[in-house]
Formats: C-alpha cells, sequence, structure tokens
C-alpha cells in the first residue's frame, strides 16, 4: 500500500436493500482503489437475500457495516454519515461504483482539503445489462444556475467535504428521490466553488429506486426548490412547467 501521509481520508458510503445481484461488483470496485487512505461504510437496510453474506465475504476491507430497516436511502446515508470519520464524503449506491482501480488517485490530485469544499468528476449512466446510456459532459465552470434545472452533480462523482454537512446538516428523510438535490440546494445562496475534474470515475446505474419515477423526481425537484427559495416562486412555476414541457415533448417524440 501506499504512504498515506498528507492524504485526506476518504469516506465511501453505501446504501443496499436487497443487493445480492450487484454489491460485490460495487464492493470490489472500492476496496481495490489505489489510494491509500479509504474508509468503507456499508448501512443495509435489513436485507433477506444474499447480501449480508456478500458484506460477510469483505468484512475485512469493510471499517463499519450495519444490517436493520431505515427510512429510506436519505436515512441509510445519514446513518453512514454519523460513523463517518472521512475529510470527503462520497456515496457509491448498491450497483454503482468506481471504472477504474486508480480512480481515486486521479481525483485526489493537487486537491487542497483546506481549500476545496466540492470536488465533481464525470459519471457514466448505465442500464441493468452495464450497457451505456450517456457519460456526463465536462463542466469547466460550474454555474451553480444549473441547479435550478437539475441535479448537476450526480452523487456518485462529487466529493464532499466534512465541512460541508457541518455547516448544512444532513438528508431530508422526507425525499425519497431528491435528498441529493435538497442537500445542495441548502447552500445555493452563497455555493462553495466546485473543483471539476475532467475524468470519469463512476457508474450509475439506471435500476435503483428513482428507475421510472421521473415525474415523481421532478416534483420533488419542485418541492425543494421552492423549500430552499432558491428563487421567486413565479420563476420556480416557471421551471417546473417548463421541465414538464420537455418530458412530455420527448414522450410524444420517443413514441412516434
Amino acid at each position: 500500500m501506499k504512504d498515506s501521509h498528507n492524504k485526506p481520508l476518504i469516506s465511501i458510503i453505501t446504501a443496499v436493500f436487497n443487493g445480492e445481484r450487484n454489491l460485490e461488483r460495487t464492493i470490489q470496485s472500492i476496496t481495490k482503489q489505489t489510494y491509500p487512505n479509504i474508509e468503507y461504510i456499508i448501512i443495509d437496510g435489513g436485507s433477506t437475500d444474499g447480501t449480508i453474506d456478500i458484506i460477510e465475504k469483505y468484512r475485512d476491507k469493510i471499517r463499519y457495516w450495519i444490517s436493520e430497516k431505515d427510512l429510506g436511502i436519505g436515512d441509510a446515508f445519514n446513518k453512514g454519515l454519523k460513523v463517518a470519520k472521512g475529510d470527503y464524503i462520497n456515496f457509491q449506491g448498491d450497483g454503482d461504483g468506481f471504472i477504474t482501480d486508480d480512480a481515486l488517485d486521479k481525483v485526489f490530485h493537487s486537491i487542497d482539503p483546506k481549500e476545496d469544499i466540492l470536488i465533481s468528476t464525470r459519471i457514466q449512466r448505465v442500464n441493468i445489462d452495464g450497457k451505456i446510456i450517456f457519460t456526463s459532459k465536462h463542466i469547466k465552470n460550474f454555474n451553480k444556475l444549473s441547479l435550478l434545472l437539475r441535479m448537476s452533480l450526480p452523487h456518485q462523482g462529487l466529493f464532499t467535504h466534512n465541512s460541508y454537512f457541518t455547516k448544512y446538516g444532513f438528508f431530508d428523510n422526507n425525499f425519497k428521490y431528491c435528498m441529493d438535490y435538497d442537500h445542495l440546494l441548502r447552500a445555493y445562496k452563497s455555493f462553495p466553488k466546485v473543483i471539476t475534474k475532467d475524468i470519469v470515475t463512476a457508474v450509475w446505474r439506471a435500476d435503483g429506486i428513482g428507475n421510472e419515477k421521473t415525474l415523481e423526481i421532478y416534483e420533488e425537484y419542485n418541492i425543494t426548490k421552492r423549500k430552499n427559495k432558491v428563487a421567486n416562486n413565479t420563476l420556480l412555476l416557471f421551471i417546473h412547467y417548463w421541465i414538464l414541457f420537455k418530458y412530455y415533448l420527448k414522450a410524444l417524440f420517443g413514441r412516434a
């Protein structure tokens, strides 16, 4: 193992429930990282399949894990945050994971933990068979205005300094799909600088809880934007219906 002296500790948190199909792939993508200063945390929601057997198989590589019923993904993430000791936090869902073994080495090259609060990298969206649906584009200069439309910093490729959680708290369990989006919007009015890196680090699988729940996700988008008062209500109403218009237009032509 490489010398971890002066390298920030990275806490990787995975929330899982009945994930025996993909969890091992996720675990291996994390435990094989060449970056030397990682702690891995798994929060299981009380799985009844073979998930626990997989976790037990890798328990010597997992700093902390627990299996018990929870209130959803946000609650599971919060349980992980309560025990995380890392300078930076990253979330990899069951079925997600890092693409290459040196992904974290690339992410944390030339990073200053005293200054850099959010580090954003590119991700690949893949279907249940692992086929790439799209690869996110590099954002050279992040503009927080993009958050008015969507979650423009996917959490699989986002590394958040622990000071952000100290300032803005944990995730809101009232959100089923968009707890990560809500968490970012809390900082909207004084958004920290985002360090963007033109590297594809992680996979985001299209078989999670939000799969085929686009309209429900858009509704939560609208709720959290209003909750966090990121703009006046008239503008937010226009944005909400513009998003819905584009969704139905795409659906219409998709059937043609």
